[in-house]
């Protein structure tokens, strides 16, 4: 065995599906053993950023390891902001780099994709991973393998691995099995314990969920432990579309004074709001209708579990739920339920469509033909995704970073086999949406709709009059054939609902629907969001 084939074999083992790559000189020897060794299957894409934001989404929507592999320096740093927009929501991504050889170090040359140092690649992104190892012994890879992938799925957090290309083809022994954990019980059961007496000791419990719970796979325990308790359950801003296949009384989604009044009552006018691996971010509190004080709720999140002012360090959240399973017993009624869609019903007439009317098309799509994951890329097309019935979606609802969508919607399909909607604005999809050319190699295809109103519609939201997020009218529909897909331009109701139904019933070929929304027209979710972080951020009168 060579140390690419002890590489790809630990991260099989791991759970890892496929690498997504673009390959450079660095990188041939890498990606020659990734192709010959047959271990995990290699997609390539046009683009760096594209390949990370495929390797996050498969990691999301699997709740596994994404791969993704790239030269030195041109390619390597051309996935910083993807790989950082992983760091930031926690996404265990495992980052291959090819790297010069020890020869070639030694040249004392400066060589072709250096910055500064031979080293200055592992240093940027020592802030944007949980570890890096490199890969210059093969007696040592192994460990250092099998060390950077246990952080990787402890953490959920990505780790970087740089293989020397004079390395690929050594030999090299087999990557040892991950060290077995060794919880503290004690504190665990005195952890549990405390939870559970201010739950039953609360007036009005609830469950609060985050993206954790995905990362960790533990949505069908979290949803047996809501149903155990009888205590209602919310996700948040990143959470939508969590325990969306489970049966847990799910009450909907938080998002303050942009979402459902009583969501935001529940929330808010909670005395135990449990939070089980939910993000401390703005964006899943910043539009609070009145402030909730952290200090009185129970945070388990980062390893560790906060209730005021104590602190049970490292206690993992599987741990925890595990330990909330077998002492629980029913304090409230709550009864599984999932939330109905909260559009639906489009009227196809001759209207101009409207984000909301986008919203109602996919709802009803989905109510005859089933649910689909959702990709979405940020912007008014992630508000509009919170209006669709509860279904898995994968957005970077925290990083938001644009141009997610199309090459994430391309990752589901890779890892899952499972056809994707992606929803995506038009600037977004000027960044990334190109990626959909690779679908005819691989026979993806996926449906997606293109929020058109010729700007970067959710900054416009929030300065109306500035010329410069304005767009040019690109025709991406008119691009689709040329790109192995098919694309329909839409300006009315009608046409949308029989776009969408048409392009459900067409398979093997992606669909483009390039939606033209009217200027100014937002959904009313992103109208409220916009006024709620306007308020919370307005100066106080003297």
């Amino acid at each position: 065995m060579n140390l690419s084939q002890a590489l790809l074999r630990a991260l099989a083992d791991r759970g890892a599906r496929e690498v997504f790559g673009i390959p450079g000189d660095f990188v041939l020897g890498l990606f020659r053993q990734i192709e010959t060794a047959g271990i995990l299957p290699l997609i390539t894409l046009s683009h760096e950023p594209a390949i990370a934001f495929a390797a996050d989404a498969a990691a999301r929507y699997r709740a596994g390891l994404g791969v993704v592999a790239a030269t030195y320096g041109a390619g390597a740093l051309n996935l910083v902001n993807a790989v950082a927009s992983a760091y930031a929501e926690k996404v265990p991504l495992v980052v291959l780099s090819g790297a010069p050889g020890r020869h070639e170090r030694r040249s004392g040359l400066m060589l072709h994709h250096q910055v500064k140092h031979l080293d200055s690649q592992a240093a940027i992104f020592r802030e944007i991973t949980c570890d890096q190892v490199v890969l210059d012994d093969p007696d040592t890879a192994p460990a250092l393998i099998a060390r950077a992938l246990q952080r990787c799925r402890s953490a959920s957090r990505p780790v970087y691995i740089e293989i020397p290309r004079d390395m690929v083809d050594q030999a090299c022994g087999a990557v040892p099995p991950d060290a077995p954990a060794t919880p503290d019980h004690a504190a665990i059961a005195a952890c549990v314990d405390e939870v559970l007496t201010r739950l039953a000791s609360a007036s009005a419990p609830l469950l609060m969920v985050g993206v954790e719970i995905r990362r960790y796979g533990i949505e069908a325990k979290v949803a047996r432990l809501a149903r155990l308790l009888g205590v209602p359950v919310v996700s948040t801003f990143m959470g939508q579309g969590l325990l969306a296949e489970t049966d847990a009384p799910l009450l909907g989604t938080y998002l303050g004074r942009a979402g459902d009044p009583a969501v935001t009552a529940a929330v808010e006018g909670s005395d135990a709001l449990l939070m089980l691996g939910v993000i401390l971010s703005d964006t899943n509190f910043g539009a609070q209708q009145q402030e909730i004080n952290l200090h009185k709720c129970m945070v388990a999140t980062d390893g560790q579990v906060a209730m005021g002012y104590h602190v049970y360090p490292q206690i993992a959240l599987e741990a925890l739920v595990d330990g909330l399973l077998a002492q629980a017993t029913p304090i409230g009624e709550a009864t599984a339920h999932q939330p109905a869609a909260p559009l639906s019903g489009l009227v196809q007439d001759d209207s101009p469509v409207s984000p909301s009317d986008i919203a109602r098309a996919i709802n009803d799509l989905m109510a005859r033909h089933g649910r689909m994951p959702i990709a979405s890329d940020v912007g008014d097309c992630l508000f509009t995704a919170l209006d669709i019935a509860n279904t898995a979606l994968v957005a970077p609802g925290y990083y938001a970073t644009m141009g997610y969508g199309v090459p994430a919607g391309i990752g589901i399909q890779a890892s899952s086999g499972e056809r994707p909607l992606v929803l995506v604005g038009d600037g977004a999809f000027q960044m990334t949406g190109w990626e959909l050319g690779n679908c005819q190699r691989y026979g993806y295809d996926p449906i997606v709709i293109v929020f058109n109103n010729c700007s970067w519609g959710m900054l416009r939201a929030f300065e109306p009059q500035a010329g410069f997020n304005r767009l040019s009218d690109w025709h991406f529909a008119d691009a689709a054939r040329a790109l192995g897909g098919d694309g329909e331009r839409v300006h009315t109701r009608r046409a949308l609902g029989d776009a969408l139904e048409r392009a459900w019933q067409r398979r093997g070929r992606f669909q483009l629907i390039e939606v033209m929304i009217a200027d100014g027209a937002v959904s009313a979710t992103l109208d409220r969001f916009v006024a709620g972080v306007r308020r919370l951020h307005a100066p106080a009168c003297a």
